[in-house]
């Protein structure tokens, strides 16, 4: 719960409490691979360990960004010659990164252009 008045947010926790089976988190810093952090100005949100946990687990903890995901209108096509590619893992891959899409709208167009149903050269 988020408020400035405490006594407030505790009776309605104990209102809560009483009605339904809940938890109390505390104050929270982490929530869904979204890290929560109160500002002067307001609640800051950043998925920036969500994304290195990304990289690292496709294999590219070292690559560099860059200002252009994708170039737009690029035409992808399957190639014959590259290796086939675990679906599970793909479609593991596309969902974290559509979910990744929550704090990184600057990739929205990226994610979506990118993933067909099958991956190319997929072996399910």
């Amino acid at each position: 719960m988020v408020g400035n008045n405490s006594k407030k947010i505790q009776e309605i926790k104990q209102c809560l409490h009483e009605k339904f089976s809940i938890k109390d988190l505390g104050e929270l810093k982490y929530f869904l691979g979204i890290k929560v952090a109160k500002t002067s100005r307001g609640l800051v949100l950043s998925q920036r360990k969500y994304t290195l946990d990304i990289l690292e687990d496709s294999g590219k903890g070292g690559c560099r960004p860059s200002f252009f995901p994708i170039e737009q209108n690029l035409k992808l096509t399957m190639d014959d010659k590259e290796s086939k590619v675990d679906a599970s893992n793909y479609r593991r891959l596309i969902g974290r990164l559509l979910y990744l899409q929550a704090t990184r709208p600057d990739i929205a167009y990226s994610v979506c252009v990118g993933p067909s149903s099958e991956p190319p050269g997929c072996c399910v």
